[in-house]
């Protein structure tokens, strides 16, 4: 197939030139199995391992091939395999804390995409706070979010969570949709273009698979039903994975998150409260914290009913993780290199169960 057809474009391929990759070909990463991968050529969908010297040179996991990466490849000829040589230098990158281990580690949901989904249910899962976690993993990523609220066959008031995910969620397209019913399906394949990767992001139990599979018309993705007690899903989709739809766009389903870790703050706090940072540039003060000081317009906001106080907490509860995080990683890495001589991957950096406990919990 032709790499078009996979996102390959005349950026990649400036990218591509900048070396002397002669003996080599380019290739996207369409799965990752921890040791093996599959990859997208030109040739075709092809088994792949990295190389002795790659895996050498880049320690840290995150450096690693990761879903939607495109990388120089070797054709192994007669084999139907390729050996990954190197990764090109990501346009965008989703990530976020890995889960359950002690140390900070960055973990890749997927790179070089253009549009992340946002998928929230509307059932008894909706949490307007989670999204505002997403969406700052989703600005710290360089990628354009957009939430789909789905299962809106299940929702009598969908226009009115519509509405409320819309003033936690400043200039964010949001769209209910319902794959059961076939509702929205015209206004999501417009994000699907030629080439246009686009990614799905969400709890567990939300609908990413079903999506896919309905934008796909076809049963690509296993599904599961949803816990009746507390309308939580279970996990179905196990590992990333890129496919090719008929609208001509790409896009990579991701298994659900239990918990969001943010990993880091590349301005992305400011973008998802961007209505906070508007309405504190009216502050008497520069530095204003926001917390009591005199002229804060932003409380003046709170008290006159412009602004919902939980959305002032949620955010400064999310501040405070996040700079107690850049301690942690800063600490962690001088223990590690106390000569300052740096580190590409930087040392293990340690988490606190406290933060997640204190802002998922919301």
């Amino acid at each position: 197939m032709n790499l078009e057809h996979y996102g390959w474009n005349t950026d990649w391929q400036q990218k591509w030139l900048q070396r002397d990759r002669k003996q080599h070909v380019p290739g996207r990463i369409v799965s990752d199995f921890g040791q093996m991968y599959r990859v997208w050529t030109s040739a075709g969908e092809v088994w792949g391992e990295i190389s002795g010297r790659l895996k050498h040179e880049h320690q840290d996991r995150s450096e690693l091939p990761a879903v939607g990466d495109w990388v120089e490849v070797q054709v192994l000829e007669q084999e139907e395999r390729v050996i990954i040589h190197s990764v090109l230098e990501r346009k965008t990158c989703i990530s976020r804390q890995a889960a359950g281990v002690a140390t900070v580690n960055e973990q890749i949901i997927a790179s070089n995409v253009d549009t992340l989904f946002l998928v929230s249910s509307l059932n008894d899962d909706f949490n307007v706070r989670r999204m505002e976690r997403y969406l700052i993993m989703a600005w710290n990523s360089g990628v354009t979010p957009v939430i789909l609220l789905s299962k809106a066959d299940l929702c009598p008031d969908a226009e009115l969570k519509v509405a409320e995910m819309e003033g936690a969620a400043p200039g964010v397209p949001v769209h209910a949709i319902s794959a059961l019913e076939d509702i929205g399906r015209d206004i999501v394949s417009a994000y699907l273009g030629e080439g246009i990767t686009v990614a799905l992001t969400g709890s567990s139990g939300c609908g990413k698979s079903t999506i896919v599979n309905w934008l796909s018309e076809a049963g690509v993705q296993k599904t599961q039903g949803i816990r009746e007690d507390d309308s939580r899903g279970r996990h179905t989709t196990t590992h990333r994975q890129l496919f090719l739809l008929p609208q001509g766009g790409i896009m990579a389903d991701t298994p659900g998150m239990r918990e969001l870790r943010l990993f880091e703050d590349e301005g992305g706090l400011a973008q998802a409260f961007s209505d906070i940072e508007e309405i504190g540039s009216r502050c008497r003060f520069a530095d204003c914290k926001h917390e009591g000081e005199a002229g804060c317009a932003v409380r003046e906001a709170v008290e006159a009913g412009v602004l919902e106080e939980r959305r002032l907490s949620n955010y400064h509860k999310t501040q405070r993780e996040l700079k107690f995080q850049a301690v942690k990683e800063a600490r962690s890495r001088r223990k590690a290199d106390p000569k300052g001589r740096g580190s590409k991957s930087g040392a293990p950096r340690k988490s606190s169960s406290y933060w997640t406990k204190q802002l998922m919990d919301e």
